[in-house]
């Protein structure tokens, strides 16, 4: 039985991470960062015991160190790293903020590798050993003819330089790392013009996922699987 770690899980494409996990019948760990109020979780794991709801604020240094210890799972086979900020929405030239460029910074480009190196031993123990860190096409610096957004795209680009190198630093230890580009979805960061809804990007996500091996590790995929220049 596969084991799947899946941070930001409230709501929106990490929830839905949830159910198709728990439908293929994985143990999944999922975390948000205030467990109590998320009532569609809350229910799952009252319906499924393969569900454990765990707290983890990914923005809290104090949270991320306390958090393995905290983990019943001796062995984690897949970590999902779907826990993100896009910052404000205004973040064009001559409205950039550095204190608030850096809180996005944190959740979207140190917690993801922070969270790793905190949690080796437990992914080292899995069998898949493979990390998946959900991305955006905005970080893809080749497809980037709108300009703007300059919080958000950074980040994202951060992220994606940092799973390439965790590709290259772990593949001797047989893991395999990718960033996912989820599509353009609707949910509450993707807004409601949005084009495919979170079911049809998770599944799609899922397919590259399942077919992850250690040739394509370090590669940007997007939900369909093609291949996305850096």
């Amino acid at each position: 039985m596969t084991t799947v770690l899946i941070t930001g899980t409230n709501r929106g494409i990490g929830l839905e991470f949830v159910r198709q996990f728990l439908a293929r019948g994985d143990t999944v760990l999922a975390t948000c960062r205030h467990p109590d109020s998320a009532r569609v979780l809350q229910q799952l794991q009252k319906e499924n015991r393969q569900l454990r709801v765990l707290a983890l604020d990914v923005a809290s240094t104090e949270s991320l160190q306390n958090f393995p210890q905290r983990l019943t799972a001796d062995a984690i086979d897949i970590f999902i790293n779907n826990a993100g900020v896009y910052g404000p929405r205004d973040a064009s030239f001559g409205n950039v903020d550095g204190e608030t460029w850096m809180s996005v910074l944190q959740v979207n480009s140190i917690a993801p590798i922070l969270l790793t190196q905190l949690l080796i031993d437990k992914l080292r123990a899995g069998v898949d050993k493979k990390l998946l860190y959900v991305t955006s096409k905005m970080g893809s610096i080749d497809d980037n003819r709108g300009g703007g957004s300059y919080i958000y795209r950074s980040s994202k680009t951060a992220l994606n330089a940092v799973v390439k190198s965790l590709a290259v630093d772990l593949a001797s230890e047989g893991f395999k790392a990718a960033v996912l580009h989820p599509g353009w979805v609707l949910t509450d960061m993707g807004g409601p013009n949005a084009l495919i809804d979170t079911a049809t990007s998770v599944a799609g996500m899922m397919g590259v996922i399942d077919s992850l091996d250690i040739e394509r590790s370090g590669s940007f995929f997007n939900n369909d699987g093609s291949v996305i220049p850096w």
